[in-house]
This record gives structure tokens, sequence and C-alpha cells, in this order.
């Protein structure tokens, strides 16, 4: 059984700093994209990166480019995100979620295994 687990999330002040963590077990975690999405409140959950089983990032939210990376240790079946430059905006619960595959995308059916989320809060 495929598990996942992020942490890392917060409460920060507007321009701050976060790194989220995601770890997955019950899997080959080489062979697998994986994905952050984000659910602000009152909006549906929307995807914001993903990286693939190689390394390379795919961005689908427009609005953290520049502001947010990724990068994976496949040693340890964990992916990461750094935010920097947090703006209010980007307060929401993030989710971690593992591929079924080792490419990306941003429908979220590609992805069959779900962290609880993490809450990551920026305040003005």
């Amino acid at each position: 059984q495929v598990q996942v687990v992020e942490s890392g999330g917060g409460l920060v002040q507007t321009g701050g700093s976060l790194r989220l963590s995601c770890t997955a077990s019950g899997l080959t975690f080489g062979d697998h994209a994986m994905g952050w999405f984000r659910q602000a409140p009152g909006k549906e959950r929307e995807a914001v990166l993903c990286i693939r089983s190689s390394g390379a990032t795919i961005y689908y939210a427009e609005s953290v480019k520049g502001r947010v990376t990724t990068f994976r240790d496949n040693a340890e079946n964990t992916v990461y995100v750094q935010m920097d430059g947090l703006k209010p905006e980007d307060t929401a619960v993030y989710y971690c979620a593992a591929a079924k595959v080792w490419y990306c995308s941003g429908s979220q059916e590609l992805y069959d295994a779900w962290g609880q989320g993490t809450q990551v809060t920026v305040s003005s």
C-alpha cells in the first residue's frame, strides 16, 4: 500500500519562506512523478507543479514561477518544495501526490496516492 506524507507547512509573513517535504513509501519511488497541489479556502484544488522521475519540473501555476522550486531525493523517497517570496494568495492546504507513471500531468486523475495535506498560511 502506497503512503504519502507531507510536512513542513506553517505560518509565515509575506515574503517569507517555507520548505515542504513529502515522503512516499510502498512504491518504487524513482519510477513515479510526484505532484504538488493546493486548495485555498473556498476554491477547488489546483495543480501547482510536478517533478518527473528524472527530476525535471513542470509548473502548472504561473503565479509560483520564480518563487517555488522542487527537487527530489530518490534514495530517501522524498520530494521537497522550496517556497520563497510567499504571498497571502499562497495560503492553502498543500497536497503531495504520487503519479501512476513517470511523467507529469496537471490532471488529478493521474495521481493515485495522496497525502493528508499540510497547511501553509501567509499573513499580510
